[in-house]
């Protein structure tokens, strides 16, 4: 690609002057090696102190044809298609904030570039929370927003996106624009949920809150096949216990499952072990249920919870160590998997005849919503043959499966995405809110 009109040295001088004047001079730079976007390097990198300032900083952006990436704490900006280019990197770190709201109006307003962490605080000190609990360390509600991230509360609550009453976002040219307030309203603000930043820079976001429940208590059975998962699930579900969360957790070690052990059973369920935490065998994976609510009526779901998984159960008050957590590490391949819960096992066992073996799988079971890791050693040709294979079971099955990150090889070489149809849709909505292909050029599906 041609580089932008603005390249030569005056002009660069000129670009950094002028945004050290719109951020102030200790938030405007050129870009170092740090300053990537999925192996793309920025060339400058603008912090924006509110709205206006960030406003400015597109009409920059836009009288010298250069593109625009948002960036929140980073913990992400490895996932999706690498832009075209990243000439102005827009960290979101101070359109920050939690706007004051009476504890009984049920809504909170927050900045884009506020850690979850830091509003989950706030909040919990009047006794109410966000009923959002992305993985991502650090992440910030504009990044958990823009790559539609969600964590175990899902299963209950649904996404951030299924929790937003409005959204106030940047258009590419800079105009400040509102959406929310109905369901046409909500309509077009989930439009920009999973665009990662392709359509919009998020300002700040109105979303429900709830109280803390004052009781939460995680059920854990252990499980060695993806259809044992399946049937247990099923009867969980049909069982009525109303669950916040129903996790996997399938490491690669996991394998046939032993020998029925009547006597260990049955010394399980002697009182002298009211309490204590069974380990289980070496190699299994886990079914973990997450019960909330008030204690007596938790309490009794747990009791009919624990007649349904058995002898085996775990009962515990803090969340097993991998909760909220991908299986993934970097540098890995990372996908997720999604498809109608009752297909879950038919996908997992689909990879792992793929891939010639076992394969970490980790996730939201109760909805088919999962992620799982292929080694970064892999060779692409290897990884492309894995996701044409896994993608020909789920299209029978109305799921997919998406590459989120990948060494570079990997991403210029396997198709991250799948077939999309709502690619024409996502071509127009592109066209009408971004016609230059300023805003991240490239990161979305078909190149948009």
């Amino acid at each position: 690609m041609a580089p932008p009109p603005s390249a030569g040295t005056s002009g660069v001088r000129d670009i950094t002057r002028r945004l050290s004047e719109i951020c102030g001079p200790r938030f405007a730079r050129r870009a170092g090696p740090a300053d990537e976007v999925a192996g793309s390097t920025a060339r400058w990198v603008a912090v924006p102190g509110g709205p206006h300032a960030a406003a400015q900083v597109l009409r920059l952006a836009a009288r010298h044809d250069l593109s625009v990436v948002p960036r929140g704490a980073g913990t992400k900006i490895d996932w999706g298609a690498p832009p075209e280019r990243v000439d102005i990197m827009l960290d979101t770190g101070r359109l920050a904030g939690i706007g004051h709201q009476p504890p009984d109006r049920g809504t909170a307003v927050i900045g884009a570039g506020t850690p979850l962490r830091a509003v989950q605080a706030t909040l919990e000190r009047t006794g109410r929370r966000l009923a959002l609990d992305a993985p991502s360390p650090g992440a910030t509600l504009g990044g958990v927003l823009a790559a539609d991230e969600a964590g175990p509360l899902r299963h209950r609550h649904g996404t951030a996106c299924d929790q937003l009453v409005g959204l106030r976002y940047l258009a590419a040219d800079g105009e400040l624009a509102e959406a929310g307030g109905g369901a046409a309203g909500l309509a077009e603000a989930r439009l920009l949920c999973g665009s990662e930043g392709a359509l919009g820079v998020l300002v700040s976001a109105t979303l429900r809150v709830q109280a803390v429940p004052a009781a939460r208590v995680w059920v854990t059975r252990p499980v060695w096949t993806p259809l044992e998962v399946h049937d247990l699930i099923q009867a969980v579900l049909a069982a009525r216990l109303d669950p916040a969360a129903i996790e996997l957790d399938l490491p690669v070690s996991t394998g046939c499952r032993p020998r029925r052990d009547r006597r260990a059973e049955s010394m399980a369920l002697h009182p002298s072990m009211t309490g204590r935490a069974s380990t289980g065998p070496a190699g299994t994976g886990s079914l973990v249920v997450l019960l909330e609510g008030g204690p007596a009526e938790v309490a009794e779901r747990t009791d009919r919870l624990i007649g349904l998984f058995g002898a085996s159960t775990v009962v515990d008050r803090t969340a097993p160590p991998w909760w909220r957590s991908y299986p993934f590490a970097p540098g890995d391949t990372a996908l997720r998997l999604e498809v109608p819960m009752t297909d879950l096992h038919a996908a997992v066992y689909a990879l792992r005849d793929a891939a010639g073996g076992p394969v970490p799988v980790r996730g939201s079971a109760g909805l088919g919503v999962v992620h799982a890791a292929l080694p970064g050693a892999m060779a692409p040709s290897r990884v492309a043959s894995i996701l044409a294979a896994v993608r020909g079971v789920l299209l029978a099955r109305q799921g997919r499966c998406v590459v989120l990150a990948a060494p570079p090889a990997v991403r210029h070489t396997v198709d991250l995405w799948g077939e999309r149809a709502d690619l024409a849709q996502l071509r127009a909505v592109k066209q009408h809110l971004d016609p230059t292909h300023r805003l991240a050029p490239g990161r979305l599906p078909g190149g948009l």
